[in-house]
């Protein structure tokens, strides 16, 4: 299975990346908690990226390209937008309460714990995010 999906940088455009989780997620016959694991993880990673990526006002196209090999299903999430390293910054403790704990980087620590493999490189002018999940148990239909 491979499945592109182009959309703008605008928050409502989540909606569109949501339907397309949903799809995949009917496609290989993944259940509700994993559906509900993978919206949540690709839902921080675009929210990222609509929010910082680019200068206010700028309209721009993101990209997410979702491939299933019949054991994992791997993401690439891809944008034109300022660089930006998610996996760089230091996972931030989980036990220090929020009020302590400096900002940022709870997204992108929650998507490491859904996804098996996360990886991130700058190609070409691109960010390309890669998210990588090992699928146990398909109700192939």
């Amino acid at each position: 299975m491979r499945k592109q999906l182009k959309f703008k940088n605008q928050v409502a455009e989540l909606q569109h990346v949501n339907l397309f989780v949903e799809e995949i997620c009917d496609e290989l016959g993944l259940d509700m908690e994993l559906q509900m694991n993978l919206n949540l993880a690709l839902e921080e990673v675009v929210s990222n990226v609509i929010f910082y990526a680019y200068p206010e006002g700028t309209t721009a196209d993101i990209e997410l390209l979702a491939e299933y090999d019949g054991k994992v299903l791997t993401l690439v999430l891809s944008d034109q937008g300022k660089h930006f390293d998610p996996t760089a910054k230091e996972d931030p403790d989980p036990d220090v309460h929020p009020a302590d704990r400096e900002l940022g980087g709870m997204g992108i620590y929650i998507v490491k714990n859904i996804m098996n493999e996360v990886t991130y490189q700058r190609l070409e002018g691109r960010n390309l995010l890669t998210m990588k999940k090992e699928i146990t148990e398909t109700r192939q239909l």
